[in-house]
């Protein structure tokens, strides 16, 4: 699909069709920073941790040549989307047909659903229910784009999820000591090598979203603060002298980056969040422009 009728009628079954390829797209080809980052350590490792790598670039390899699922987890899916104030969409149709989109893309590739309920473990067998895919809405004042980004989040990664409300006492090393902690009891869970996601700041559950939100940045691109990445190659160093290299197997590549988000926060408290990705870095981009010229990217 290369053009919508933004005026149309019939926008939002449009939309779903671009949610339904996205979650292909994510789930397939992995973004060229990801596929770079992994190149590069497989050049660096040598024993059992330089082989599982090379298991790794083929299975990247395969699923280009394929179009196979690069991993079975499908992930439960996250969109955040940037609407322009002056893009002509109904916000809670468009949510409606990101959820139907990830449904049609599940039926139609035969993807395995991951999503149950909480207590009862129903499944519907399109990879939604009430909640998911979860949705973060934001709004650009005088934009007239619609950017739309799908996150599918593996189980393995998502489960090493870490929220921990320290004393401002603990200060920055509390915070490092805290990062580190929660990558060593992660161990090989996440699928090493990985991204790791680091919040600061604001309520518990911003500070978790915000951490989420930083295993977006593309691979080892610094946030644009110089403290903030100074912090995340301090971080990022000492999380690969732990040894646990990839898979757990040992080596210098236990996380390809750390990205660090933050927002300001109240006088007596110290959120850190820790969010962990794994090795893939599942991610694809959908931009709707004015007159309906679609692209898609990573």
């Amino acid at each position: 699909m290369k053009q919508l009728d933004v005026n149309g009628a019939d926008l939002y079954p449009q939309l779903r069709e671009v949610a339904a390829v996205l979650y292909k797209k994510a789930l397939t080809d992995l973004p060229p920073d990801v596929r770079r980052s992994v190149d590069e350590a497989r050049e660096r490792e040598e024993g059992l941790a330089g082989r599982r790598l090379e298991v790794m670039v083929k299975t990247i390899r395969t699923s280009d040549d394929t179009g196979i699922i690069v991993c079975q987890d499908t992930g439960i899916c996250v969109f955040f989307v940037r609407i322009g104030t002056g893009f002509p969409v109904n916000p809670a149709k468009l949510v409606t047909a990101l959820r139907e989109g990830i449904a049609l893309a599940s039926e139609r590739h035969a993807l395995r659903s991951s999503i149950v309920h909480p207590l009862t473990r129903e499944n519907r067998q399109d990879n939604t229910g009430p909640g998911v895919p979860e949705v973060h809405l934001d709004f650009v004042d005088g934009g007239e784009e619609l950017e739309i980004l799908l996150v599918p989040k593996g189980s393995g990664s998502e489960n090493m999820s870490f929220l921990r409300m320290l004393s401002p006492a603990d200060g920055t090393a509390g915070v490092k000591g805290y990062v580190l902690d929660c990558v060593i009891e992660a161990g090989p869970r996440p699928c090493p090598p990985t991204i790791v996601g680091v919040g600061l700041g604001g309520t518990a559950d911003q500070c978790a979203a915000l951490a989420k939100k930083a295993i977006l940045r593309p691979v080892g691109e610094p946030h644009p603060e110089p403290d903030i990445a100074d912090l995340e190659r301090q971080l990022l160093t000492a999380v690969n002298t732990t040894g646990i290299g990839p898979q757990g197997l040992g080596g210098a590549t236990t996380s390809f980056a750390v990205h660090v988000e933050y927002a300001w926060t109240h006088i007596s408290m110290n959120p850190v969040a820790v969010n962990i990705q794994c090795w893939r870095g599942e991610r694809a981009s959908a931009t709707v422009g004015p007159e309906g010229a679609v692209s898609y990217g990573y």
